[in-house]
Formats: structure tokens, C-alpha cells, sequence
């Protein structure tokens, strides 16, 4: 068997090993910050009580226990235990674990196949997957950090249950430093507020907080906060422009937009710039927010997006970005109507519907006598010959029930173009009266 397939096998007690590997759990109670899925009255704990463990897709942040997982689940139902990368293998390699599980399993032995990166894998390779799911010749367990209903097939998600693993927190990370210390009998030579930042710039992640730690702890003397940022780098935060992160944080963004708080419109368009994202997007994301989330509400919004727009592009980077989040602190602080997005939404729903209809007659140009034979412009009023200067005139199809799909709210400019159209409203109707 190949080098790439890891069975559960384990180098000598002599081989040197990683802190991160030395703390692996050896049971699923010790597994940290997943209670939600491996505790007694939870899933996991629910199939491994009754015996019936089914496949899996674990999704979550990385460094959060699924390969762990995984292979205590295998030790816990007694299957062998067979690990692959999508990374790395291709089909003729899932050829051979699937020709080895089936010879495992007439010798009377369950093969559970821990997948990491499931989602690299293309719909071929997933569907060959399938016929050895439905037949038992496999438990399959995959891990992914992007969202499954995007990224695999329906046919796979409808063979193995989606399991949620949550991002460490401060409090679960704080818990796997402890541990480390009793593993290596000694305390971390850090200070409390350098502990804290360890914690931080671990960001989530159990795995990366060990391997920092691990550095740490062949320190000599005790180091502060300033000694632990300047030794040691930054994990990069979770983020993939084409991918979930990338979609989460603009929501957020925008929902905290939408929700008039500049503090965490703030926060959210930080965290997109450091995880890379092009200003450019973030730009765009905004304007549209502008006619979305505000429009006539506020007009001078959408013009104080693009005028930001362009201060970017005539500053770059870094300090366009500035110009970029004063248009987010004002987009949020702005007045909020979704009037104009909603009635333009209704609008194209009735000119689908009634998309042969030709408009009245009256208001039609008639350039050629033919034209005005057929009444094309025949009693049409000039509004501004008109009293007020509104003829009230019909303007819809003659077979159309006039449509509302503009309805102004009580904030902002719109407050006054509410008034407007009730004025018109007014005049309207003391002019259908007189006819």
C-alpha cells in the first residue's frame, strides 16, 4: 500500500514527535470544544450509543478536531481506520482503497475512509464514492472547510450526515495550553497578557496553537507580550476570497450596514481588507449597498460610494482604503429605506407579466399621418399647460390596472417625496371625480 494512505499506524515511542501530536486525544470525551456533536445526547454520541454509526461530512475552520474525530470513531465501532488526502490522490488511488476495504471486509473487517479536503475532489470522484457507501464496503467520513451544499455532490449529501465543528474558543484554547503543560511538566514561560495574545493569534485554531506554544515553551526566561509578537508570526486569518469565509464576512458587512452600526461596518470591512480581499470588490459591494439598503433615503449616498470609488483609485494602497471606509460609516449612519430596491423588484415582476401590453395611445408619438389617423397622440395633455403642473393623465396600458410599486418611507428624503406622491395622489383623484 502506498505511502499515501495513512491505516492508524504509529511511529515508535522512540521517533521524535510534535506537541500537537503527543496531546491527540485518545477518547472522544477528551476531544475539546465539540460537545455539541460527540457528547451523549448529541449525534455522534446518539449513533455510537445505538450502534449505528452512518457516514459523515464534518465541516468546519481548520484545527478543530476532525481527523481526530474521525479516527477515534473508527477505534470506538472497531473499523480500520484509512486516511487519504484529496489533495494528493486521484482516482486510480481510490481505486485501490476500495479494492482493500472490500478484502477487509470479507476477512470481517469495516473500513472507515477519512477523507480530507473532500471538496477538492471533482463530481467523478465523488460519485465513485457512492456504490461503495451503499453496499457498506465503507463508512465514509469526509472533512471540508468549505460550505458542502456548494461544494459536493447531492448525491453524497444525501448518503452521509453534515457535522457543524465549531471554531475554538478563547476558553477551549486556554483548556489545550493547560494541557500541554502537564504533558510537558512545566508552565509556559509567558506572562498572562502574552498568553492572551498566544490565544489570539492562534485565531481559532488548536493546532496552530500548539505548534506556536511549542516554540515557546524552549524559551529561556519569561517573555511579555511585545517579546511573543516579535518571535513568533501571525497565523493568517481564515480567509478565501472565492470561497465561505469570503461570503460570510461580506454579509456581515452588509447586514451590519443595513443595521446602522458603524462600529462592526467597521470591524467586518478590516477583517476583509487583512484577509487580502481587493478593495476593489469591497468598493462595488458598497455602492451597492448605497442603492439596496438606502436609496432615496439618502441620495447623496450612493455618490459619496463612488466619489470614495475613486479616491481609491487615484490614491491605491493603503490609503485609498480610508476613503473607502468613511463611505462605510456613512452608509451606515444614513437614513435606511429598501422602497426603491422593492418597487423596482415589483415593477419587473409586472412587465414580465404583462410584457406585450403597448401603452395608451395618447401618450404615443405620431410623426406620420397614418400614425394619427389611428389616434396615435390624440388627447394627450401637456402637464405643463396643466393647473399645478400635473395632468393626472394615464400612463399605464389601457388593459392595465394602474400599479403602486414605489412606497416611499417616513425617513430621510423620502419623507418628502412621500409627501409629494400623496399630493399627486390628491390631484388625481379630484380629477377622475370630474371625469
Amino acid at each position: 500500500m502506498s505511502d499515501l494512505f495513512d491505516t492508524g499506524s504509529k511511529a515508535p515511542d522512540t521517533a521524535p514527535r510534535p506537541l500537537a501530536d503527543r496531546l491527540r486525544p485518545q477518547k472522544l470525551a477528551d476531544v475539546i470544544g465539540q460537545d455539541h456533536i460527540i457528547a451523549n445526547d448529541a449525534p455522534l454520541g446518539q449513533m455510537l450509543l445505538h450502534g449505528n454509526l452512518s457516514s459523515l461530512i464534518f465541516w468546519g475552520p481548520p484545527g478543530v478536531g476532525k481527523t481526530t474525530i474521525a479516527r477515534l470513531l473508527a477505534d470506538e465501532v472497531d473499523l480500520a481506520f484509512v486516511q487519504i488526502s484529496a489533495i494528493f490522490s486521484g482516482m486510480a488511488d481510490l481505486r485501490k482503497v476500495f479494492e482493500a476495504a472490500k478484502l477487509r471486509r470479507q476477512n470481517g473487517k469495516g473500513t472507515l475512509l477519512f477523507v480530507d479536503e473532500i471538496h477538492r475532489f471533482n463530481k467523478a470522484q465523488q460519485d465513485g464514492f457512492l456504490p461503495h457507501m451503499e453496499d457498506g464496503t465503507i463508512i465514509l467520513v469526509g472533512a471540508t472547510t468549505e460550505n458542502p451544499s456548494f461544494e459536493l455532490n447531492s448525491a453524497v449529501l444525501s448518503r452521509a450526515q453534515v457535522m457543524v465543528l465549531n471554531r475554538l474558543t478563547p476558553a477551549d484554547l486556554e483548556l489545550i495550553i493547560q494541557r500541554a503543560e502537564k504533558e510537558l511538566g512545566k508552565p509556559a514561560p509567558i506572562d498572562g497578557d502574552a498568553r492572551d495574545a498566544l490565544i489570539e493569534m492562534a485565531d481559532g485554531d488548536g493546532r496552530a496553537l500548539l505548534n506556536m506554544l511549542e516554540q515557546v515553551m524552549g524559551w529561556e526566561g519569561r517573555a511579555d507580550r511585545d517579546t511573543l509578537s516579535k518571535r513568533l508570526n501571525r497565523r493568517a486569518a481564515q480567509y478565501d476570497k472565492s470561497g465561505d469565509a469570503h461570503f460570510n464576512l461580506i454579509s456581515a458587512l452588509h447586514k451590519s450596514v443595513r443595521g446602522s452600526d458603524p462600529d462592526a461596518a467597521l470591524y467586518w470591512f478590516a477583517r476583509m481588507l487583512t484577509g487580502g480581499e481587493d478593495p476593489r470588490y469591497l468598493a462595488r459591494r458598497i455602492t451597492r449597498m448605497a442603492v439596496e439598503d438606502i436609496g432615496l433615503a439618502e441620495p447623496n449616498a450612493q455618490r459619496q460610494c463612488l466619489d470614495a470609488w475613486a479616491t481609491y483609485e487615484r490614491l491605491g494602497s493603503p490609503e485609498g482604503e480610508l476613503a473607502l471606509a468613511q463611505a462605510v460609516v456613512y452608509l451606515a449612519l444614513a437614513p435606511k429605506s429598501n422602497a426603491l430596491y422593492a418597487g423596482y423588484k415589483n415593477a419587473m415582476a409586472a412587465a414580465k407579466k404583462t410584457g406585450s401590453e403597448s401603452p395608451p395611445k395618447h401618450i404615443l408619438n405620431a410623426p406620420t399621418t397614418l400614425m394619427k389617423d389611428q389616434g396615435y397622440g390624440d388627447g394627450y395633455q401637456y402637464d405643463h399647460d396643466a393647473e399645478s403642473g400635473f395632468s393626472g393623465q394615464n400612463y399605464f396600458p389601457e388593459s392595465m390596472k394602474r400599479g403602486v410599486y414605489y412606497l416611499p418611507v417616513e425617513r430621510g428624503f423620502e419623507r418628502e417625496l412621500k409627501k409629494r406622491l400623496d399630493y399627486f395622489a390628491k390631484l388625481r383623484q379630484k380629477r377622475d371625480k370630474r371625469e
